[in-house]
């Protein structure tokens, strides 16, 4: 098992601004926790004790809408916290988090995250500038919904993915997503996405092997309108 100390995932989130005496207590402190593709990692309105860190693998954040579909709201990957939100704010989840391929987690209980806040300023911002970044993004999210196309939300999408996720030797991108899962991210029917995608394929923007994708002009792809 890796040290917290050691571990390259915590570079990429607000652990890097901890002591090495709190990274310790965090490295004694956590386990680490495996979930199957599809598992349900915490339920919206559950109450935690604890966060968990992305190892590897990838997740997604889903809110229930009022007529009972799951709307995905962000994707995390490797170094990304989960939870961090609702045990700073001592409340009950707001959304629910799922695994969207085989994933690793550490799983560290909440007074090893709390404690330093109350004393290390220095993580104490780095967290505050963490959430602040997630409260811009999902305004940047809301404005997205009403103002662009859904067209032009699936193109943002399939750029994110690239961006955030890379791609394999083969130029397809590494994250692997349904049909399903492009439209629960954009917020559409999953009807519209698949109709979209294979209009960008048509159009030589894409290229697909099965739910492989492969963008062949990410230029022409961020200027969609």
């Amino acid at each position: 098992m890796s040290r917290c100390e050691s571990c390259i995932a915590r570079q990429l989130n607000s652990m890097k601004s901890m002591t090495k005496a709190e990274l310790k207590r965090v490295s004694d402190c956590k386990t680490t926790k495996f979930f199957k593709k599809g598992d349900v990692i915490f339920d919206e309105g559950e109450s935690l004790n604890g966060v968990f860190c992305v190892r590897d693998g990838v997740a997604k954040l889903t809110k229930l809408s009022a007529n009972g579909n799951n709307q995905t709201i962000k994707l995390l990957g490797k170094g990304e916290l989960l939870g961090q939100r609702s045990i700073i704010s001592d409340e009950r989840t707001n959304l629910s988090a799922i695994a969207l391929n085989d994933i690793e987690l550490c799983y560290v209980p909440k007074d090893p995250i709390m404690d330093p806040l109350q004393v290390n300023q220095v993580f104490s911002f780095d967290v505050l500038q963490h959430l602040a970044k997630d409260l811009r993004e999902a305004e940047d999210d809301m404005i997205d919904m009403a103002q662009k196309s859904v067209k032009q939300r699936v193109a943002q999408a399939l750029v994110y993915v690239d961006k955030t996720f890379g791609v394999d030797d083969n130029g397809y991108l590494n994250l692997i997503l349904s049909r399903d899962d492009y439209a629960s991210i954009v917020g559409t029917a999953t009807e519209s996405a698949i109709r979209i995608i294979s209009q960008f394929k048509k159009d030589k923007l894409i290229s697909t092997r099965g739910k492989q994708i492969k963008i062949e002009n990410l230029q022409k792809l961020k200027l969609i309108e």
